[in-house]
């Protein structure tokens, strides 16, 4: 049998043949006068600029917030905090439709809305009412902001096995939302907040504490966009809209205090129809499940 010597350095170790030309080629980025990719090409791990730009709004709403309860203009903190909110529902929205999720602005969103429906309400509710209560009220403060950081690291973890029609517990925007809301509806009927310490620390207390229960509200999260709707559903709408602009105050925190019972209404109705609460998934996804 014929044996082929093979080539040797001077340290005698293998050499192994060189990577071919052609192969290099595909390897490497394609120059914009390429007309197209060449090839398979390395992706760079970036950032993207359109969502993370909406979580940055929505993290300067909630720092503005805090900056506004600190000069005592209550209604402007609370409006940024309403402002966070709508910015917080789009950059996740727009990262779904532009496809430019990724693991880093998963992450800034949760510190986002850690600064901006946590830290935020807790010092503009203790600003505007609490500190006159001493340690109760910043004990009930604190309370709502270790709430909502506990809210948010159990979404972070549990994101894969809860069933997405319902949050765990109140979400923590809503929570913000109801607190918000009510600082801006008493500050718009004139109240001082020296005057309703013990409503804002219940208020605070119930937002804070019922982030981190495991009771049931609906996320919203099934209804479908792209779908077709009956003209009423646009009417409605349209007279949501009306209604909002009408008092947005009165409107807002009426809407929000409805949805903050309305989690205790599901899981109470579930439990007296012998139907399971928990909303842990048992079973696995459907494909039709995994679209949304």
């Amino acid at each position: 049998m014929a044996a082929f010597n093979r080539r040797k350095t001077k340290n005698n170790v293998t050499r192994f043949p060189k990577v071919p030309r052609a192969f290099k080629h595909s390897l490497r980025r394609p120059h914009p006068d390429d007309g197209g990719q060449v090839g398979p090409t390395l992706r760079r791990r970036g950032i993207y600029l359109l969502p993370n730009a909406f979580t940055t709004a929505a993290l300067f709403c909630g720092f503005y917030a805090i900056v506004m309860a600190m000069n005592l203009k209550f209604d402007h903190a609370s409006i940024a905090i309403f402002a966070a909110m709508v910015l917080d529902a789009i950059d996740g929205r727009v990262a779904r439709l532009t496809n430019t999720q990724s693991e880093f602005g998963a992450q800034y969103d949760s510190l986002s809305d850690m600064v901006s429906f946590g830290a935020a309400p807790a010092l503009v509710v203790y600003e505007w009412s609490l500190h006159g209560l001493g340690k109760w009220g910043w004990l009930a403060a604190f309370v709502y902001c270790a709430g909502a950081a506990l809210r948010l690291a159990r979404f972070n973890t549990n994101i894969t096995v809860v069933d997405k029609r319902y949050f765990q517990g109140l979400p923590s925007p809503a929570a913000a939302a109801l607190v918000a809301g009510f600082i801006w509806q008493m500050d718009d009927l004139r109240f001082a907040g020296t005057d309703l310490t013990w409503a804002s620390w219940i208020i605070t207390l119930y937002a804070g504490l019922t982030m981190v229960t495991n009771v049931p509200f609906y996320s919203f999260k099934d209804v479908n966009f792209r779908k077709s709707v009956p003209f009423i559903a646009i009417f409605l709408i349209v007279l949501v809209f009306v209604a909002v602009s009408s008092d947005p105050p009165k409107v807002l925190f009426g809407l929000f205090v409805l949805y903050g019972l309305s989690g205790y209404g599901v899981y109470f109705w579930r439990l007296f129809k012998g139907k399971p609460v928990s909303i842990i998934q048992t079973e696995t996804e459907s494909a039709d499940d995994k679209e949304w």
